[in-house]
């Protein structure tokens, strides 16, 4: 089974191309939803978080949950308080993780692709057997961005400081897929990446 790592800055695309793997046939896991699973009512990760940042947490009993606006503006810009988040919630993720590829492998997977925002940032690419990067122009990026709800020209600039710079998340990937120019040329890359890949065996799953 061989693990191909999905990652991007923010407003790349990257969801986009994380579904058309699925459409090819790879198993996708979203770290993402994981976290949002884990900051839902009964999830693990809500606990962990009343005792961090208590008034991130709504309702009450097996209501409570994470309000993840709320958790943001406590933390983001806080190094410190970032740290301990992260430090609190990937062993969660990372044990999400393994049941997935524990469940992939079980299923004959040829290629699994583990979708994770922050891939390089984490130093997740040590658990996978190739990276592939999601980019964009940064003009694209920040349109894309500053059209959501919310969204300040003052926060994307927060966040694309936690961000590794996409030059550098380019030259580090073992290939790059393109969503500045038209859809079609996304989905061709795509489909050479699940041809080129499937066909590899991975070193990372089953652990040795």
């Amino acid at each position: 089974m061989f693990v191909l790592g999905l990652t991007g800055s923010i407003g790349m695309g990257k969801s986009t191309v994380a579904g058309m793997f699925a459409q090819h046939g790879a198993l996708v896991h979203d770290a993402d939803a994981v976290v949002h699973r884990l900051y839902g009512p009964g999830g693990a990760a809500v606990a962990l978080i009343a005792d961090m940042v208590p008034d991130a947490v709504v309702g009450s009993g097996r209501t409570a949950h994470v309000d993840r606006g709320r958790l943001g503006k406590a933390v983001l810009g806080d190094a410190d308080a970032m740290r301990a988040l992260e430090a609190g919630v990937h062993p969660l993720v990372g044990a999400e993780r393994d049941r997935f590829l524990r469940w992939a492998c079980r299923r004959g997977a040829d290629l699994v692709v583990m979708d994770v925002p922050l891939l390089f940032e984490i130093g997740g690419e040590k658990r996978v057997d190739a990276v592939c990067v999601v980019s964009a122009p940064g003009f694209i990026q920040a349109r894309r961005v500053l059209a959501r709800p919310g969204m300040t020209a003052e926060k994307l600039a927060q966040i694309r400081a936690r961000q590794m710079p996409d030059a550098l998340k380019r030259r580090r990937a073992d290939i790059v897929i393109p969503t500045g120019l038209s859809k079609g040329l996304t989905w061709r890359c795509v489909g050479s990446a699940v041809r080129e890949f499937s066909g590899c065996h991975g070193h990372i799953w089953p652990p040795r």
